[in-house]
């Protein structure tokens, strides 16, 4: 049995879609008499005529109609078989943990730079509390992650000392209610211990809302003026305001850690942790 070559289907499918020879021809990128031979290859494999010629356009014939639609799953196939098989592997995998609070508004330069100097190393991000990342890290499910904790880490491992600050909506009010809303991560979160003691020290009579880990619901609760919320200063969105007030208690000093596995580190997760330190001091010194 004689088989179809793919090139013969290009050049038949974009005589058809174009209606004319030569339009086709600069689609496939050959010379007319080119794509005219290939037709007339597939013609006589086929032994009928695909396309009835006019002197304005060609189109198909009740035979080529048919093979219009098998020509677009045969061209189909064979790009995505080709691509399955052209593809480069990875080179190797980090487990980098981010603590949902610092993920979207800080590690995406850092990310996207790495990745464009390592294209074939796939870096699995695993978002969650700072408490169950650090369990994380000594389970040997991540190879590094970052952490916001009460405390700075060592020179090398400290890449950001910020302050938590009350967020609410532009324009709100639910920072004068009483009790005071206040949207609080679940009971893992860091920043809902710093609150929670603010907030008792100063004799703040407070509700909780929206006690969830992630921060979508939360970042809805305050558009939606119904609550406010700690957050690390320097992640605050646009679409959110700083409050400033007397009347509320201010909240503790915060640092961002970087820590990694204490054996059994890879390179790769080396050079990750040198790119998180770079990206961190060009962008907060």
């Amino acid at each position: 049995m004689d088989n179809i070559d793919v090139s013969l289907l290009r050049a038949f499918v974009a005589v058809a879609e174009t209606g004319r020879m030569t339009t086709a021809a600069k689609v496939v990128n050959r010379s007319q008499g080119a794509v005219s031979q290939q037709i007339k290859r597939l013609e006589d494999l086929f032994r009928t005529p695909l396309f009835e010629r006019h002197a304005t356009a060609a189109r198909l014939t009740r035979s080529g109609e048919r093979l219009m639609v098998a020509a677009h799953r045969i061209i189909a196939l064979n790009d995505e078989v080709m691509n399955q098989m052209l593809a480069v592997e990875f080179a190797g995998e980090v487990r980098l943990g981010v603590p949902h609070d610092v993920i979207g508004m800080l590690m995406p330069p850092i990310l996207r730079l790495f990745r464009q100097d390592h294209p074939n190393v796939l870096v699995t991000l695993i978002s969650d509390t700072s408490r169950a990342l650090k369990q994380s890290l000594i389970n040997g499910d991540v190879d590094l992650t970052l952490l916001t904790e009460p405390q700075p880490g060592t020179s090398d491992l400290l890449l950001l000392s910020d302050r938590l600050v009350w967020v609410g909506a532009k324009g709100g009010d639910a920072h004068g209610r009483n009790p005071l809303p206040v949207a609080l991560g679940q009971e893992s979160c860091g920043f809902r211990a710093a609150a929670v003691e603010a907030l008792t020290k100063a004799g703040i009579v407070w509700r909780a809302i929206c006690q969830v880990g992630s921060l979508e619901p939360v970042f809805a609760t305050l558009e939606a003026d119904m609550a406010i919320a700690p957050f690390l200063s320097k992640t605050v969105p646009e679409r959110l305001t700083v409050l400033t007030g007397s009347h509320l208690p201010k909240l503790p000093a915060q640092f961002v850690n970087l820590r990694l596995r204490s054996t059994g580190i890879s390179p790769l997760a080396t050079e990750l942790a040198q790119y998180i330190r770079d990206g961190f001091h060009k962008r907060y010194g």
